[in-house]
């Protein structure tokens, strides 16, 4: 039996609307996200979240991003949106993101001194651990790129590569990270919390290229 090729999953994320969830979904995403932080600029309702992910099809992941957000208002999410899986981009302890009892992964921004097998470590029941870029006062979604050779060739949980990925960049990023899956927003839009079906398909067209 001939070996199976392995792609990295990818995850579109900062979705807005239904119409952006289904060209993600259609260009073969692994995963959406909805962003539930109001300073973003990609920020959905509870009710705007429920309707995108009421139309996403089976075996497509429906992520639901926080930042340092309050047990009570995780809580009202997961009981009115269809959520699989919940992303933690501020300074949640390991005891905050388990009590859901939701499968997770932690976010790390790469600022200097960053340990990550030891943040593997704190966060061993995650499903995984996001790098991203660091910037001072800004949690995620800067669109901006940090040194890739930083990325350890292993480490205990799987890597999520996001920060700066472009459809002119992420064969290059697969290529020398090797990632298990990347998270791309601000580079598939047309603006900001609008997608573009292009940039999506170059994007997708891009991650296939790198199958082994």
């Amino acid at each position: 039996m001939a070996p199976i090729n392995m792609r990295t999953r990818v995850k579109i994320c900062g979705l807005t609307n239904v119409a952006d969830a289904q060209l993600a979904v259609m260009s073969g995403a692994d995963a959406i996200g909805l962003v539930f932080y109001e300073p973003s600029p990609r920020h959905v309702s509870i009710n705007t979240a429920k309707k995108i992910a009421s139309g996403v099809p089976a075996f497509v992941t429906k992520t639901a991003l926080f930042v340092n957000p309050t047990v009570e208002y995780v809580q009202s999410v997961l009981d009115k949106v269809s959520v699989d899986l919940l992303q933690f981009h501020g300074d949640e302890s390991a005891e905050f993101c388990e009590q859901f009892k939701v499968s997770y992964i932690k976010a790390v921004r790469m600022r200097e001194g960053i340990e990550l097998e030891q943040i593997a470590e704190t966060y061993r029941a995650s499903s995984g651990i996001l790098l991203d870029a660091y910037k001072k006062g800004i949690p995620g979604g800067t669109g901006e790129q940090f040194d890739w050779d930083r990325v350890p060739k292993s480490l205990s949980k799987p890597i999520i590569l996001a920060g700066g990925l472009l459809p002119e960049n992420i064969q290059q990023a697969i290529k020398q990270v090797r990632p298990w899956a990347v998270d791309v927003s601000g580079g598939v839009e047309a603006s900001k919390g609008i997608k573009s079906a292009d940039k999506i398909n170059q994007f997708m067209q891009q991650v296939m290229s790198t199958a082994e």
